[in-house]
């Protein structure tokens, strides 16, 4: 045999991977191969493989008899609606997997090449964890990983999708990743999986409830999507990667756009109820303002108290953060500030502008959110509004109040447009809890307390709690009639356009973790 016969057969083994019958086990189990799922996530024919033929060296425990090329993991590059991305993906059939020294090296070398080039990394996890057999070289594989995951951090997007196991030290890479998506019923991360755990704290969980991707969307917030397949998840990577440029010296992509500028919604004029305590969906809000069909919501199952997610505004990439009044009233606690500040600081490492849709009564009460720390995560959220440089809008569509008013992109963290509607009220409190305490001797004193408390809440909220009290101070730039705000986000984005502003020097700050 030649070496271009040679050649060929060992191509050829290298796409059979583990060989027909796991091939087979793996579609049974609603899995797809590696090479399906790159098939899948990239343009037709553009995907050109490295290192199709390397092996591991391992020489141990018989491993030298066991050599398949490629060593589990298909690596190499291609296009997403032509833009360039680096990818790679885990091939359960071979070794289950699992991450060996040569395994870690293809794949920090892509990333390596990822980084000197600009482009995104996308890793499609499908994994027993580390090779058992390679014993700490495969270890030191999983750390080379972390590293370049670490310093890739805010320079190039990274996207994890979860398609099979990720346990153990493997699931500390895609941590360190900016989107997770989780395909149901398939995929599961956790540190400990439920054999160890039942013999060590005598808990019994199945996996799917320890580690699944509804556990990690609602309850840990460790995945950002959790979607039916795989065939969804890799159609969330597609599209989330729309939303974002190729590095941070880029711009996020413009796209075309037939959604009128100064497009008018009536029907945010009575979106907004009279009764301040009364609940409204904010996403109806939001689909009415983008452009129509943009709004692709991010961790939409988990911190529901508070929305973000990306959209469009004339065809501009944007994150949008906004409270949910429909959900706790739309207030803040620890979940949804840190939800929010991670979110934040995304879009201000990839130049995407932030709007922000102000709703919010203040931060959760009680000891659960003051024992688990709401002061330093609440700090989270306001750190991250303070330290973005990007394009900043915020609109106060109802409430704003106390500190919660300063943390949600307020004109004091360096908004650069702050607009409110006609229905927004700004104070320290709502006007019930301000005139208990300011008028608290007068009520006890009132021949009639009810109607005395009621006057003076309505003058309270006629001097202090509405927009134009905090349009005089400055501190919002205007106050306009809701249907008109998509014009004003609009314009104000194209104003902000060639915005330029720079934080002091520093190695980096030390945010409240």
């Amino acid at each position: 045999m030649n070496v271009r016969e040679r050649l060929a057969e060992l191509s050829r083994q290298a796409e059979m991977g583990g060989g027909p019958a796991r091939i087979d086990k793996q579609h049974k189990a609603g899995k797809l191969t590696a090479r399906e799922r790159i098939a899948l996530l990239l343009d037709p024919g553009s995907f050109l493989e490295l290192d199709k033929l390397m092996t591991h060296g391992c020489r141990d425990f018989g491993m030298e008899d066991q050599r398949i090329p490629g060593d589990g993991v298909v690596t190499g590059y291609g296009t997403i609606d032509g833009r360039k991305v680096f990818v790679f993906a885990q091939d359960f059939t071979v070794f289950g997997g699992s991450l060996s020294g040569a395994f870690a090296q293809k794949i920090c070398k892509i990333m390596d090449l990822a980084m000197e080039v600009g482009a995104p990394i996308i890793g499609l996890n499908d994994s027993g964890g580390a090779r058992i057999q390679e014993g700490v070289v495969s270890l030191a594989g999983y750390a080379e990983i972390f590293t370049r995951n670490t310093l890739a951090s805010g320079v190039i997007p990274q996207i994890s999708a979860i398609l099979g196991p990720c346990a153990g030290g493997a699931v500390y890479s895609p941590a360190i990743t900016d989107f997770i998506v989780m395909a149901q019923g398939t995929s599961y991360m956790f540190i400990t999986g439920p054999e160890v755990l039942k013999t060590v704290t005598h808990e019994q969980v199945t996996k799917e409830e320890l580690g699944g991707a509804k556990a990690h969307a609602t309850r840990s917030g460790v995945a950002h999507f959790a979607v039916p397949d795989e065939k969804a998840a890799i159609g969330t990577v597609r599209r989330l990667l729309s939303y974002m440029p190729d590095n941070n010296m880029a711009r996020p992509p413009r796209v075309a756009c037939d959604d009128p500028v100064d497009r008018r919604e009536e029907a945010l004029r009575t979106l907004v109820p009279e009764e301040p305590n009364k609940p409204y969906d904010m996403l109806t809000v939001i689909d009415l303002l983008v452009d129509r069909g943009s709004f692709f919501e991010v961790h939409r199952d988990f911190a529901r108290n508070i929305i973000v997610g990306f959209a469009r505004f004339d065809g501009r990439s944007v994150g949008i953060v906004a409270n949910q009044p429909a959900v706790l009233a739309g207030c803040l606690d620890i979940n949804a500030s840190v939800k929010a500040a991670r979110f934040v600081r995304f879009c201000d490492a990839f130049n995407i502008p932030l709007v922000t849709l102000v709703d919010v009564p203040g931060f959760l009460p009680g000891t659960e959110q003051e024992f688990g720390g709401i002061i330093k995560h609440g700090a989270k959220l306001l750190y991250a509004y303070v330290e973005a440089t990007v394009p900043k809008i915020t609109i106060i569509t109802r409430k704003a109040y106390g500190g919660a008013y300063d943390v949600m992109g307020s004109k004091h963290v360096r908004a650069d447009v702050n607009l409110a509607w006609p229905t927004a009220e700004v104070a320290v409190m709502g006007p019930d809890g301000a005139v208990n305490i300011i008028f608290r001797r007068e009520l006890a004193q009132a021949a009639d307390p009810v109607a005395e408390k009621a006057r003076l809440v309505q003058e309270y909220r006629d001097t202090f709690a509405n927009p134009l009290k905090v349009a005089e101070l400055g501190y919002i730039d205007g106050v306009i009639v809701p249907e008109d705000t998509r014009g004003h986000i609009c314009r104000s984005l194209e104003m902000l356009d060639s915005k330029r502003t720079q934080n002091p020097p520093k190695k980096h700050g030390c945010i409240p973790l």
